[in-house]
Parts: C-alpha cells; structure tokens; sequence
C-alpha cells in the first residue's frame, strides 16, 4: 500500500541530476513519483533513467503527441526542486508559460502541500524581487525550504558545484510528508488541458 503521490518538479540547476536521491528515499518510504521537468531542465537529468525509476513519462509538455490525453497521478504532495531563481520568481507572479509551471500554479490553487527547495546564489537572493517572491508563496501557505531554521542558504556566487552535493533532498520529502492530514489528494490534471 502506498502513502500517495509525490509529483516532483526539476528545474534547470545543477541539484537537478541527483533527484534519483529523492525518488529513491520516497519510495523506500512508499510513496509513488513522477517527474516534470521545465524545458530547460532536460539538460541536467537522465529522462530516460527517470521513467524507468518512476514508472511513468517526464513531462515537460501538454501533450506527448496529438490525439493522446494523459493525466498525472492524483496529487499528494509536490516537490519543485531544484528550483532556480528564475522558476522561483515565476512560480510567485502565477506565470504559466510552460507545462511545468502551469501544473505547479494548478496544484498550489488546490492546496495540495507544496515544498519549494531553491538553487540560488547568495547575490540573486538577496534581490528584492526574490524577497517579494519568497513572501508571496509563504503567503499562499507553500513550504519555501531556505533559511537558517533549514540549515539551507543561498551559496556564495561561483560555488553552486561544491553546493550541489550538500541539496537538501530528505529534508525536502519530511517537509512535505508532514503536511497537516487535512489535504487530501486531488483530481488528476489532464496532460493535455492548458489553462487559459
């Protein structure tokens, strides 16, 4: 029996390569996944070595060929990480430019337990737009795993390889595993509905 469903979404940092290490850890835990991925995620990931450790499709797309619908999984929790700056900026003005952002602004309108784990450099968090962006999805009760509190901080500019290594990825699936019980998993999204 399994606990749900974790859909996981990758952005294009370098974290992004290891997110077998999340993969492995939930299921270990019973958890089911799978993995969308932004556009330009796909350069940091083996999808094919992804579905075969998941058991289902990376998407990053509406539609995988015309004709043909496919749903996600009934959402449990989500996971987007590693997420970069850009992402993260994005995901708190409700931008859906592409699949991975639309299916990411749908779940955290369906309250379904959302933890944000960040990729971003000491300079580009310190921004203003960034701060404003962190504020807005706290404020929309998404889990934004970065702080002191998370023993998770941006990295000084030039050091994200070292970084990488040390991603969060456990600390990231507890987060989202202990969301209050209250949230219950949601109907699937369509693969191939783009919201207007």
């Amino acid at each position: 029996m399994t606990r749900g469903h974790l859909q996981i979404v990758v952005c294009a940092a370098g974290p992004a390569a290891d997110v077998t290490q999340l993969i492995t850890t939930a299921s270990q835990q019973s958890w089911t996944t799978a993995i969308t991925a932004t556009p330009s995620a796909h350069d940091f990931i083996d999808t094919a070595a992804l579905e075969r450790l998941t058991g289902h499709p990376v998407r990053s797309t509406y539609r995988s060929s015309p004709g043909t619908r496919r749903a996600l999984p009934a959402a449990n929790a989500l996971i987007i990480a590693p997420v970069t700056y850009n992402s993260l900026n994005k995901i708190a003005l409700g931008i859906a430019d592409n699949y991975a952002m639309t299916t990411i602004a749908e779940l955290i309108d369906r309250q379904v337990p959302t933890v944000v784990v960040p990729f971003v450099n000491a300079a580009l968090a310190a921004r203003a737009p960034f701060q404003r962006a962190l504020a807005s999805l706290r404020s929309e009760r998404v889990r934004v795993f970065l702080g002191t509190d998370d023993g998770w901080e941006p990295h000084p500019p030039g050091s994200g390889n070292d970084r990488q290594r040390a991603f969060p990825w456990t600390a990231a699936l507890e987060a989202a595993t202990r969301w209050p019980a209250r949230h219950r998993p949601v109907a699937p999204i369509a693969a191939d509905s783009k919201r207007a």
